[in-house]
């Protein structure tokens, strides 16, 4: 318990001798809020209304001895804080040592030397209140670290979205894409039964997945028409552009892999580096589906969406050959639920 400035510390002594009491209250009262009690129970009792600042404690006595009485202390959260120095009139080391396990703060034997005693409280008193100290110092700096990673995470997603709506607007035919694939990647995760702290990672990953394409002219990203086999390879780049441009991410590596890897293929088929089944990173695998529905259920330069039994029948022709057959079957599912063809709306 903390105490104001003037107010007396107050200590409680259990002990089941009568004279032992008298000494203690002889001892302490003049300098402390003293109270004795005769027993364990009759001290729990006190305790539940009246707390201390420390406790001297009897080992041996009737009933409930030290240790017992000890390990209730250490139970109760309004108690386990007191320190607790013990009473014994043995000097039996294997008994301290078993006292200090158990979380008693010091020993005093007996009979009690009055110096000796004042001196082992006053130390305790003042150890339990630098203890204290310290741990409201850390607590402090606890909060304040916490207080400043939530900025930090904030400015962080901050700045993905900005980029993510940055990406978007090089292609007005797609704006909106990087958010949407982030929708679904997240809910994939989520069906998928992941942490949050998975499924939010990938969403992250997902909506700065195509920033290689701020590499990409306008007019190759807009042209309404199939693309040339040099415009396509030009295209492609935006890959390795991407993962270039993330690669003095700190905060978070695996930026990097969703620009890269996005559109690899389970078969090993994919760009551009060829990497097939577990090779491919899986929030990557579970980005690479999502990319595909929405890149079929948006309107491009060269086409409108495409109707939803087309796409579903799209995601399952790419079932183990294109996509994770794990996350192609929850797109699947998605598809499946969403009876109206609503999801390319807005996850709700």
């Amino acid at each position: 318990m903390n105490n104001s400035i003037g107010e007396r510390r107050r200590i409680i002594a259990v002990d089941d001798d009568i004279i032992n009491r008298m000494t203690l209250e002889a001892i302490l009262s003049v300098d402390y809020d003293f109270t004795a009690v005769s027993s364990g129970p009759e001290a729990l009792m006190l305790l539940t209304s009246q707390l201390a600042d420390l406790i001297l404690l009897d080992i041996n006595m009737p009933e409930m001895n030290g240790f017992e009485v000890l390990a209730a202390l250490q139970k109760n959260p309004q108690t386990c804080a007191i320190p607790v120095i013990m009473l014994t009139g043995d000097l039996d080391q294997e008994t301290e040592v078993r006292g200090i396990q158990a979380g008693a703060f010091d020993f005093v034997h007996k009979p009690f030397i009055p110096t000796l005693i004042l001196r082992r409280i006053e130390r305790t008193l003042q150890l339990k209140a630098l203890q204290h100290h310290m741990q409201q110092e850390i607590d402090k700096q606890t909060a304040i670290a916490q207080a400043q990673l939530a900025s930090t995470e904030r400015l962080f997603r901050e700045m993905i979205e900005a980029l993510a709506d940055t990406i978007d607007a090089k292609d007005k035919y797609t704006r909106g894409h990087s958010h949407r694939v982030a929708d679904y990647s997240w809910e994939i995760s989520r069906r998928a039964g992941k942490s949050e702290d998975y499924q939010r990672d990938v969403y992250y990953m997902a909506q700065i997945h195509d920033i290689g394409k701020i590499g990409i002219p306008s007019s190759l990203i807009n042209k309404k028409g199939k693309l040339t086999d040099e415009e396509y390879a030009s295209m492609k780049q935006h890959t390795t552009i991407g993962s270039t441009i993330l690669a003095h991410v700190n905060e978070m590596p695996e930026l990097v892999s969703a620009a890269r890897s996005h559109h690899e293929r389970y078969d090993g088929k994919g760009y551009p580096d060829g990497l097939s089944g577990l090779e491919i990173p899986e929030k990557v695998r579970i980005i690479a589906v999502a990319d595909a529905y929405d890149a079929m259920t948006s309107k491009r330069s060269y086409r409108d969406a495409l109707p939803q039994a087309v796409v579903r029948q799209e995601i399952l022709n790419g079932h183990g050959s294109q996509f994770d057959p794990v996350f192609a079957d929850i797109m699947l599912s998605m598809i499946d639920d969403d009876v109206h063809y609503q999801m390319r709306e807005g996850l709700v």
